[in-house]
């Protein structure tokens, strides 16, 4: 089994990050699979809705693999490697849903909120932590988490890096729905309920929704700013404490 495992049943599609050994950390490698992915499958006819989680249940996606992201220089900023992925995602032309079951931080939770829905279960944790290892939350998550929450809470959220539980983040409106356990399986649920409907009349209401919601080219600003953080000596030392401290 590869870093993603992805199949189609009954018209739901599932796309599991599968490296749980590392919260579903988010690589080169799982990027590429997921753009593959989303490709071929946007071309399937018969896909109505795509559940997104994490392997092992302890993680959703803990973020950015931090050992490559330590080692990304501006050029890679300003690729946009993760931003490309997460436009692709939430431009996909099925409704998607992200089941969190675990922590879902930094990219993890950026990579959530591009998808359109959220389901979560009680062991829940979310978090922007990005500025404790010298970045910001460069792969969408300044514009949507506003688009979720409000600009106020977002900047507490971003400023502070702190993580939220569970039921903090549902009342911030961070989730759509949230059940006790088993978030894969509520997500599903939804993902059914969904498919009930016109594929086309949902596939338009998402791209009008997503037209009316989203502010005017932010990518290329968030490209700009983080592939300054990228080459600073601040963000290089505190990562490199990050993964000396993992190691121990």
């Amino acid at each position: 089994m590869g870093v993603l495992n992805a199949s189609i049943d009954a018209g739901i599609g599932h796309l599991e990050l599968n490296r749980p050994e590392v919260r579903n950390a988010i690589n080169l490698e799982l990027i590429d699979a997921l753009h593959a992915t989303l490709d071929a499958w946007s071309e399937r006819d018969e896909l109505r809705a795509v559940v997104v989680s994490g392997a092992g249940g302890k993680a959703f996606a803990g973020g950015a693999d931090i050992a490559e992201l330590k080692a990304r220089t501006h050029r890679e900023a300003f690729f946009g490697l993760n931003q490309r992925l997460f436009q692709k995602l939430e431009d996909f032309p099925r409704p998607t849903i992200a089941a969190i079951d675990g922590y879902a931080l930094g990219g993890g939770l950026e990579l959530a909120l591009s998808c359109d829905l959220r389901v979560a279960s009680k062991g829940a944790k979310v978090g922007l932590p990005e500025v404790s290892l010298g970045l910001f939350p460069g792969a969408g998550g300044t514009w949507r988490l506003p688009r979720v929450v409000g600009l106020g809470r977002a900047k507490e959220l971003v400023f502070t890096g702190r993580l939220v539980d569970a039921d903090e983040a549902f009342a911030l409106g961070l989730f759509e729905r949230l059940v006790e356990a088993d978030a894969v399986a509520e997500a599903k649920r939804l993902a059914v309920e969904i498919a009930q409907h016109s594929a086309l009349a949902v596939q338009v209401a998402k791209v009008s929704l997503n037209a009316h919601a989203r502010p005017a080219a932010p990518d290329p600003i968030d490209r700009l700013a983080q592939g300054l953080l990228f080459d600073s000596a601040d963000k290089h030392a505190r990562m490199g404490a990050f993964l000396e401290k993992r190691k121990k």
